[in-house]
Formats: structure tokens, C-alpha cells, sequence
């Protein structure tokens, strides 16, 4: 399976500067998300990975093998659409053979990949209808069918779920993620969606503004924000300011007005620094006066010299 490097990539779309010098490296079979509001390059990116859109500046690296000119369809990746872009004149069986028909696989080859691919989505018996015979649930699985069935290095979804009701959404992300470990396929899935990525992926890299502000598991995303930003887009919070009391090793004393909270920190701070406190709501305590029995956690917040936790 593949492994995805990318290296100081950049892209600009006249004077606005979209994707700014973003480096990541991903896993053999991992399950990566690119979570962020909508403008900030995620989208952009996948393209840029897919070959889609060109790079101004860096380097996209598959299997130790520079695919940054290559065209998409020298690239062996998957890619599922917002849209599902399926061919409304095909039958389901001729839109997952599209890309087989186009890279001249053999007809028995063809013929077997194509019942794999229905067998996988749990679409068996429907391979003659249309897409407007089908419903939204079903074209999402006909579009994921026609990019696994190409046995791509990389899986690309540029949010593939945001057409569907709440109910479907939730049925398919389980969906998706046990094709996934299935096939042990690496892939690559565009949301803005916190819950999507919370439950979904293996990482996690959260984007802002064309750059990646933090990259990591979806639990360390949630109990130790390295920004503000991270902070408040994950889960809900509330964001305190507060002057730090004491400071012994990795615990901290913040005080946040009449309040005393405890928690911990990885930057170094000295009694009588301001802070920005993130307190989740399920860790405050029954009363403010037990509120050392919190945990909290303090990082620097980038862009500016105020830590916060």
C-alpha cells in the first residue's frame, strides 16, 4: 500500500494564497482526514494530491516516486467526489467499469472486478440499473465501488457524504471505514464535519488558513489542542482568560477571576502570566471551589505570545 510525502507544498490562485508550505507524511493503510472550515485549502490540497490541480512550489512523493507533474491518470489513485460523478447514461456495472474499460483490463478481469466491487458496497443485483434508479446512499456506494475497483495506491474522498441526511451519513462512515480496514487501503478524507473525523480516522490533520495547525489522533486532537483555533473547532470548550499562580514541572495553578483551576502544560510559564484557559465542559467540576479537580491542558497559542490551556 502506498505512502504519501508531502513537502513544502504551496498553491495560489492569483493574489490569494491558498495552501501555504504544507508538509505530511502518511502511512501505509492509514485512514488520514483533512478537517477545517470551508477556505482553508483542504479541498485544494486532495486535488493537488490527486493531480488535479497543479503545485506552485514542493513535492508530492507516492511509493518514494515523485508524482508532482504527473497527470491524474498516471497517479493510481481512487478519487470520490463530492458529487459522486457517475455517468447518467451508464448502468451501475458500466460506471465501476469505466476506469477498468479505459486502462484496457481484459473483459474477464474486467467482468470479476466489477462483481468484487458490487459484493463490496452490498450493491449485488443491482448492476443494471441507473443512478437515478438508485438512492443517495446507493450512488455514494456505486462512486466508491468505481474508484476501489482500480486497486488504487491511494483512496481520495472530497467530502463524500455531505449530500446525504444525518441517518445515511452515520451508517456510511461506518460503511466506508470497514472497507477501509477491508482492503487496508490508504486514504485520504476531506470534511468539515468534527464528527466525521472524530469517529472515522486513524489521524487527523486540522487546517486553517492553508496550513495544518496540528496533525494527530483524533484523541490527542481533543485532550491536547495545540492552538486555540484546534481547541474551539473540536468539541465544544469554553475559553477563559487567566493568570497563572503556580507553576512546578508540567502542573500549572491558573486563576480565572474568583476561580482555581489545576491542569497541564508543556510550555514553560511563570507566576503572574496571562493565559487563555480551555475548559471542556464535561471535566468542570460540580462546584468552582473543587475546580483543582479539572484537567486542563496549556499550549502556545500561534500567532501570538500568550500561552493558553
Amino acid at each position: 500500500m502506498a505512502k504519501l510525502e508531502i513537502k513544502d507544498v504551496h498553491k495560489s490562485f492569483g493574489k490569494n494564497h491558498v495552501v501555504k508550505g504544507i508538509n505530511l507524511s502518511i502511512g501505509d493503510g492509514e485512514f488520514l482526514c483533512l478537517l477545517g472550515p470551508s477556505g482553508c485549502g483542504k479541498t485544494t490540497l486532495l486535488r493537488m494530491i490527486a493531480g488535479l490541480t497543479e503545485t506552485d512550489e514542493g513535492q508530492i512523493i507516492i511509493n518514494g516516486k515523485d508524482m508532482t507533474d504527473l497527470p491524474p491518470d498516471k497517479r493510481s489513485n481512487g478519487m470520490v467526489f463530492q458529487n459522486y460523478a457517475l455517468f447518467p447514461h451508464m448502468t451501475v456495472e458500466q460506471n465501476i467499469a469505466y476506469g477498468l474499460k479505459r486502462h484496457r483490463v481484459p473483459k474477464d478481469e474486467t467482468k470479476r472486478r466489477v462483481q468484487f466491487g458490487l459484493e463490496l458496497v452490498r450493491l449485488e443485483g443491482l448492476g443494471k440499473r441507473y443512478p437515478r434508479e438508485l438512492s443517495g446512499g446507493q450512488q455514494q456506494r456505486v462512486a466508491l465501488a468505481r474508484a476501489l475497483v482500480m486497486n488504487p495506491d491511494l483512496l481520495l474522498l472530497d467530502e463524500p457524504l455531505s449530500n446525504l441526511d444525518a441517518k445515511l451519513r452515520k451508517e456510511m462512515r461506518l460503511e466506508i471505514r470497514n472497507i477501509q480496514k477491508k482492503l487496508n487501503v490508504t486514504t485520504i478524507f476531506v470534511t468539515h464535519d468534527q464528527e466525521e473525523a472524530l469517529t472515522m480516522a486513524d489521524t487527523i490533520a486540522i487546517m486553517n488558513g492553508g496550513v495544518v495547525e496540528q496533525l494527530g489522533s483524533p484523541l490527542e486532537m481533543y485532550e491536547h489542542p495545540n492552538t486555540q483555533f484546534v481547541a474551539s473547532f473540536i468539541g465544544g470548550t469554553n475559553l477563559i482568560e487567566g493568570e497563572v499562580v503556580t507553576s512546578e514541572g508540567n502542573a500549572v495553578t491558573v486563576r480565572c477571576g474568583k476561580t482555581m483551576l489545576r491542569g497541564l502544560t508543556n510550555n514553560t510559564l511563570t507566576p503572574g502570566q496571562k493565559v487563555i484557559t480551555s475548559q471542556r465542559p464535561e471535566r468542570l467540576p460540580p462546584s468552582a471551589w473543587v475546580a483543582d479537580r479539572a484537567i486542563a491542558y496549556l499550549r502556545g497559542r500561534q500567532g501570538s505570545g500568550q500561552p493558553w490551556y
